[in-house]
């Protein structure tokens, strides 16, 4: 295994805690604790929040493009990390000081720049550690990886909504940002044991206008706006799930648990189901079909219709004055965080071996715009169906049945491109790499 691997598994796991943890009360914030510049309560309308919140992660994953540049152009992908996760930093300092909605601007612009531009380096900057000889250790890592990103998110997002709860937003907001500072410094530590493959500056040029390779790009890119209408599905678990949690009986093995934390049953479910798909699914099913990775996306297309439509059912019974168990959305957030592990892992990995060597933090830049789209599209959605008054046009069982039936028809008509596209590898080979 690379010698930088713990590292880049360890920066991963405390950056996730800092995002996932502040997305994690964004919501909340935005709707019961947002004051204005004389500490009085200036709060959002739920589908402003909502708006609001998916206008955010689009910014998220639209950045990706300039850490895609600076890194295969300038910088190279570890320098770009480094620079990009300061601005990353203050970010969550600002969140933490200014609870103002001009903080709260500010803080998640510098939030969305310093994150998504360090994106598509860090899933990059992986692959980057691994030549031909160990190739074949690039789907466990990748899996390590994911694993790692899910260990910080399940702990944060039961800790900070606590936090926001008992202590303010000051400390929630905070304790965030020390786990990015803590994340930067971890990064900075492995800065000699990392594979560097320096930026391509001309070769990127080169590379980037060779016919076969925009070919790829093009096929890529079509790819992605298939993926969109996936995260637009997912990241409303952020969001739309968390307002439905207010309005269900929450009490579960014991305890009440706040409408944020529900999200934790995600991650601590991805680390559960990793090793499973992994281990016994994957297997399983190769010995019935063989499993190509994008008919692993097609499959988790048709999943994430499900929990969907089970909230949907939720609100049926919320409309007729029933408070449904929080089980159901643990049982929806199974089947959305099974779906997941078809659909995410096996795009960022694919995303790697199908980027042409001196574009592979461009290629990941492209994947991840898919998730920014996917935001943009359910950010626009909750505006468009706001009336003059801030309510919805668009609400309960209609709401979850739009999205639902927008997944199925995307599903469908994913089948036949994947059917059509040929795949074809890029690899680093170990004469690409160098250590500096």
């Amino acid at each position: 295994m690379p010698r930088g691997i713990p590292y880049i598994i360890g920066n991963e796991a405390a950056e996730r805690f800092s995002f996932y943890g502040m997305r994690a009360l964004l919501v909340v914030f935005m709707t019961r604790h947002l004051v204005d510049a004389n500490g009085n309560a200036d709060l959002m309308s739920e589908a402003e929040a909502k708006s609001l919140f998916h206008l955010f992660t689009f910014g998220v994953y639209a950045t990706p493009l300039l850490g895609a540049l600076l890194s295969d152009i300038w910088l190279g992908k570890y320098r770009t990390i480094i620079s990009l996760s300061l601005v990353y930093c203050l970010g969550h300092a600002v969140l933490a000081v200014d609870t103002t909605r001009q903080g709260l601007a500010l803080g998640l612009f510098l939030i969305a720049l310093g994150s998504g531009g360090i994106k598509p380096c860090v899933s990059a900057h992986v692959g980057d550690q691994f030549g031909r000889a160990n190739a074949h250790l690039l789907s466990r890592v990748f899996g390590y990886f994911y694993f790692a990103i899910n260990l910080g998110a399940f702990i944060s997002m039961l800790l900070t909504p606590y936090l926001l709860k008992h202590f303010g937003p000051h400390v929630a907001f905070g304790v965030p940002g020390g786990l990015m500072l803590l994340a930067t410094i971890v990064f900075w530590a492995g800065r000699h044991r990392f594979v560097h493959v320096p930026p391509g500056r001309r070769e990127f040029t080169r590379q980037l206008f060779d016919r076969e390779n925009l070919r790829n790009l093009v096929r890529l890119a079509t790819l992605y706006l298939f993926v969109a209408m996936f995260w637009s599905l997912f990241d409303q678990s952020g969001s739309a799930w968390v307002l439905q949690a207010n309005h269900m009986d929450r009490h579960f093995l014991g305890i009440e648990w706040h409408a944020a934390q529900i999200q934790a049953a995600n991650p601590i479910l991805i680390m559960l189901l990793i090793p499973t798909f992994n281990f016994a699914v994957y297997p399983w099913l190769d010995r019935v079909v063989h499993l190509t990775p994008l008919r692993k996306i097609a499959v988790g297309f048709f999943l994430i219709v499900i929990p969907f439509l089970i909230n949907a059912q939720i609100e049926l019974w919320i409309s007729s004055g029933e408070r449904p168990d929080i089980g159901w959305h643990l049982f929806a957030f199974v089947i959305l965080t099974a779906a997941e592990v078809l659909v995410s892992i096996t795009c960022l990995e694919f995303s790697y071996t199908q980027a042409p060597k001196a574009l592979k933090s461009m290629v990941m830049a492209l994947y991840l715009t898919s998730v920014s789209l996917g935001n943009l599209f359910t950010s626009a959605v909750n505006f468009l169906i706001q009336d003059e008054q801030g309510n919805s046009r668009l609400s309960g069982v209609d709401y979850y049945l739009f999205f639902a039936g927008a997944m199925f028809l995307t599903a469908l008509l994913f089948i036949p491109f994947a059917r059509r596209y040929h795949e074809r590898a890029h690899l680093q080979d170990e004469a690409d790499s160098g250590e500096n």
